[in-house]
């Protein structure tokens, strides 16, 4: 994501969902490889004042600083983590950058305590004015605060489950609102078990923020699906970055507007496929969730992977069905 997005010097980087800084410290370790005849002024805003990251648990924001600072990022006067809920309001700073994997998990709710004794929960729904819509879904308000911490022209690449590609209702409203506002320009489809849990599949969204139009601003949605006929595991097989190369080579960071899809009707297995606008909103509430190639294990037995790989992705699809059935129960609970 960090080599995609490709920050340069005096560019102000942001995480707010930083955990241990991972994100900060990769954009760090980019800006000192690739840019080695710094000047001082430069150097003094890479080491001080380039990054900011928020964090929601205090534990994890003192490892995060920690972190950072082992590796020449921030001093004990300027920590670059903030301990707070990212979500709660616009903290009216605006960023060149902003990197994030939003921590997925249940829709948040509060437990309250009645002074009768009988608790009840109250879900965590953000109301805020600069969002498009109102929902307790955490990673649709994430992709919301990242469009507001952005300035215009800011780039970001930020982790999502399926959910945000083809959720109704709110969903649909943010999807279609974050295409006229913004250029979103990339999908990257990632096989299961990278950054969630039980079998929930991951995306990475790329988009840039503009300024106000009647018209727009994304033209085209490049996809490249590195989930259909991938199988990694954690031990046996698990994704190397050499596996991300030719993502890398395709998005082309050094001008993306020169890129060329390996896909066409004569290829029909390339992996890279443009599609316009009017196709993305023309789509059943504007889903981006776009697959194309044939899955072989579903057309040919002989081409099915090993037994150990089709046992251990039904245990992942059914624990991330199950997982979906206690939301579903939960908000049940809640509204009886």
């Amino acid at each position: 994501m960090v080599d995609c997005i490709a920050p340069r010097p005096g560019e102000l980087i942001c995480d707010p969902a930083c955990g241990t800084g991972g994100f900060l410290f990769t954009a760090h370790q980019y800006l000192a490889q690739h840019h080695l005849n710094l000047t001082r002024d430069e150097k003094r805003h890479l080491k001080e004042g380039a990054f900011r990251g928020w964090e929601l648990v205090q534990a994890t924001a003192r490892v995060c600083a920690m972190n950072l600072m082992l590796h020449g990022i921030g001093s004990e006067k300027s920590v670059p983590v903030k301990v707070a809920d990212a979500l709660a309001a616009d903290p009216g700073e605006r960023f060149d950058v902003v990197l994030a994997n939003p921590p997925f998990g249940k829709k948040s709710s509060t437990m309250i305590v009645g002074e009768d004794g009988k608790t009840s929960t109250e879900k965590d729904i953000v109301e805020r004015d600069d969002f498009w819509a109102t929902t307790s879904n955490k990673q649709l308000n994430f992709v919301q605060h990242i469009k507001t911490l952005l300035k215009p022209q800011g780039r970001s690449a930020v982790v999502v489950p399926d959910n945000v590609l083809f959720e109704g209702g709110a969903g649909e409203t943010i999807r279609r609102k974050l295409m006229q506002e913004c250029d979103v320009h990339t999908l990257l489809r990632l096989p299961t078990g990278l950054f969630y849990a039980q079998g929930v599949k991951a995306n990475v969204i790329f988009f840039d923020k503009k300024p106000a139009s009647e018209t727009p601003w994304t033209k085209k949605l490049w996809i490249y699906d590195l989930r259909t006929n991938k199988h990694f595991t954690l031990k046996t097989s698990p994704l190397r970055r050499a596996d991300l190369d030719e993502f890398v080579r395709l998005y082309n960071p050094a001008n993306r507007h020169q890129r060329q899809a390996t896909w066409s009707a004569e290829q029909p297995d390339g992996r890279w496929r443009v599609y316009d606008y009017g196709e993305l909103v023309a789509r059943d509430k504007a889903s981006l969730d776009i697959f194309w190639l044939k899955d072989d294990s579903l057309a040919d037995s002989d081409n099915l992977p090993p037994p150990e790989v089709i046992a251990q992705e039904i245990v992942e699809d059914l624990e991330a069905a199950l997982e979906q059935f206690r939301l579903i129960a939960a908000d049940l609970g809640e509204r009886a």
